[in-house]
Order: structure tokens, then sequence, then C-alpha cells
């Protein structure tokens, strides 16, 4: 190797190492102010200090321990707000079996009258009138509801609306409004995937409890769990998320409200990595009228329906690009059956896997593009109430298109669509 091709290299590798100080402590400089959620916090340099002088150890250090400030600044502003909320349901009184039981005598033993199913959940303060948000299957059911804040303030509630198409409950409790500290609400709509996450509530009962994330992904659309109908725009994040958590608020790194914690994908009953929250734009949307002790009202088209794949789009002679929400049932008497919508009449199986085929597939709303299944029921949740004209373009099963004006209607109550779970309906 010549002097002059070691110099060089000398020369090169001197020169990465002082780009890769300076790197680390500008990253460090800029992302300080930004997990400290105070963007007019950030420090500045002395004019006579310069970046070889600092050590770049030192430089990680004190950017893990700004993060490690932020967390605990966050949780103690928010926390004052989350609450540890227990339900008792009551239940029929279990029959014994004495044969089962022979040292039980059923004219000596003081049988209780009642029996009770207890539970626990998550919620978080709404408003200074002591209103507070949580799921609806915390609290459905309940004959007791008693609240915990983190303060050790304990105080009972009572129910005032409940909606299990979104998952969305609220509580009241009578307590001065210099005790309640309300959430500020964020934004869902503007979220992006990679964004902090941090959970706040009572894992497994391990009450007051902070997990952090990222928002893994959004836009997805669940089943509420309690009804036939889903919904839409559901943040998914990695937080960890455990049953107790339910209710709970979901945070940005600015302590704001994006989501209320409501289910997580785990086969073994704990988290898995994979939780969901009902964003805080349809939180925003039904809490209102929860408050007024009425029942939210969701407009209805009256299908169950999937998404176009090119598979069906292939076997329905389409073309392959195609994209749209396939009918696959109308519900009889519906806004959709009235309108003359039809659902599909046959199937193909295809390398074990079964394909419906035959129905309209759906591909615009008010001129809006139906890319699948979600958007509608999107557009339907968000933008449409009961009573409303839409236009819907239409591509029939021979290949026609048309354009149908339908009447939506309220969603009937689970009970009535009972029988139509097996797709998603809307």
């Amino acid at each position: 190797m010549s002097k002059k091709f070691s110099t060089l290299v000398i020369g090169g590798i001197v020169t990465l190492l002082l780009v890769t100080v300076l790197g680390a402590f500008a990253g460090g400089m800029i992302l300080y102010p930004y997990i400290m959620g105070d963007a007019q916090a950030a420090p500045t340099l002395p004019k006579t200090t310069t970046a070889t002088t600092v050590p770049v150890p030192e430089l990680q250090s004190d950017v893990i321990a700004a993060y490690e400030q932020s967390l605990i600044n966050l949780y103690e502003q928010t926390v004052p707000s989350v609450v540890y909320i227990e339900v008792a349901q009551k239940m029929d009184s279990p029959v014994l079996n004495f044969d089962l039981h022979p040292f039980l005598d059923p004219d000596e033993q003081d049988m209780p009258e009642d029996f009770f199913n207890r539970g626990q959940g998550s919620g978080f303060v709404w408003d200074s009138e002591g209103h507070i948000v949580t799921n609806y299957h915390v609290v459905n059911g309940a004959t007791d509801i008693t609240v915990r804040f983190a303060d050790d303030t304990t105080v009972k509630a009572e129910l005032l609306g409940s909606d299990p198409n979104a998952d969305l409950a609220v509580i009241k409790v009578d307590l001065p409004a210099s005790q309640l500290q309300p959430l500020p609400l964020g934004n869902s709509e503007t979220l992006d995937v990679g964004q902090v996450a941090v959970a706040i509530g009572n894992p497994f009962g391990q009450d007051f409890t902070m997990t952090t994330g990222i928002v893994s992904a959004v836009g997805r659309t669940i089943r509420s769990g309690n009804t036939p109908f889903s919904i839409p725009e559901v943040i998914q994040t990695d937080a960890p998320i455990n049953p107790g958590n339910s209710g709970g608020p979901l945070l940005n790194r600015l302590g704001e409200v994006i989501g209320i914690n409501t289910q997580i994908i785990s086969r073994s009953g704990g988290s898995s990595g994979i939780g969901f929250a009902v964003p805080i734009d349809i939180a925003r949307q039904v809490v209102p009228t929860l408050i007024q002790g009425q029942a939210y009202e969701y407009a209805w088209l009256g299908i169950t329906g999937r998404t176009v794949s090119p598979e069906v789009a292939d076997f329905m002679d389409l073309p392959l690009d195609t994209r749209g929400a396939l009918v696959i049932a109308v519900s009889s008497g519906g806004p959709a059956d009235k309108a003359g919508l039809q659902g599909s009449d046959k199937t193909l199986t295809e390398a074990g896997q079964e394909f419906q085929l035959g129905g309209d597939v759906i591909t615009a709303i008010n001129g809006q593009p139906v890319d699948d299944m979600d958007s509608l029921i999107t557009y339907l949740m968000t933008e449409t109430r009961p009573g409303a004209e839409v236009e819907l373009t239409v591509i029939h099963a021979d290949g026609s298109t048309e354009t149908i004006t339908v009447t939506l209607e309220s969603r009937p109550s689970a009970e009535e669509l009972l029988g139509q779970q097996d797709e998603d309906e809307e």
C-alpha cells in the first residue's frame, strides 16, 4: 500500500468519524424538544462549543434521559385523568346439585340471595362535569359501577348512555369540577404510522399502568364485538394492551387522546403486540349524544358485503382492476332492498376457497370511489345520517352500470339482525 493511499484512507476514516459525531450530536439536540413536546425548549450550544469536545456516549445518554423524562412528565400529567372501573353484574342464583355436594344441607346452609359477576376496566375524564368515557363492553349489564382515581378517590358512577356499535359508553361521577382533570382530545384523522402511542389503564387489575409503543397501522376496520356492525378507521398499536386496559385512553406524545383502547388480537389472552383503539374522531361524534342519555343513530344501507378481489372480478368477467364492494346479501325490507340492489346468487369453490358471486358491485357513493368494503363502511358512518339520500354507482351481474338512489335508515338492533353475521354488515 502506497504512502499516499494510506494517507487518503486515514483521512477518510477521520472524516467519517467526525461526521458521525456531528450527526449524533445534532440529532440529539433536534430530537430533544420534540420528545419533550416543547419546541421552544430546544437548548442552544454556546458558540465556543464544538462537536468534537462532547463525547458521543454522553450525547446518547442525554437523549435517553430526555426521552425518559418526557414519559415521566406525560404520565404525571395524564394519570389524574385516568380511572379504574370496577363493575358488578347481577346474575341468576345458581342451582347447586346436592348429590355432588353431600356436605351441603339445603335446609341448613345460608345461601346468598344474589350472585354477582365482577369485572374491571379503564376510562378517562371527558369533561369537568364528571363524564367519563369507557367501552360499552366494560359496563354492559352492570348493576353497580365504582370509579377510582389515581389519588385513591373512590366514588359510585351511573351509566348515562352506551353505544354497542362503536363499543363506547359514558358514565358519570358526582365530584366537583376542581377534582376533575379532563384529558385534551387529539385528532385521529391525521395520525401517521410510526407516531408514539402511550396507553394508560389497568391491565389484569394492575392499576394505573403505562405502556408505550407506536401507531403500527391506521384505517383498520374491526367488528365491534357487540353487534354485527364494524368500526372503521380503527387505530392499531403495538403498545402493550391487555384485559383491563379496555376503555382507557391511547395518547400521543403530547398527552392528547387519539383513541379508546378496545380490543387485542391474541391467542394467549395477553398482549401479542396488536391492539386496537376506537379513533377519537368517532368518539367526538358519538359521546355528546350518549351524554344526553340518547342512543346514537347510524345510517344503515342494509347489505352485507365483501371487498371485490381480483379472483372475484375474474370469475364475474369484470376487468381485473375493478375495485368496489360486492353485495353478498340484502336485508329484507331494508333501504338497499327497497332500492333494488341484488345480492350474490351463486358460489364457486376454487382451491378449497369459497367465493360468492353474482351480486351487485358498488364502485362509488355520492361520486366518491368505493375501493373496498371498508371505505364504504367508513363513508356511511362518518359522512351520512339516517334519512339521507345517497347515490350508488353499481355494476350489475350482467356487466351493466347504473346509478341508484337509496334513502338510508337507522341501524336496527342486533336482535333484529340475528343470523346476518357472516360478513361485514352495513
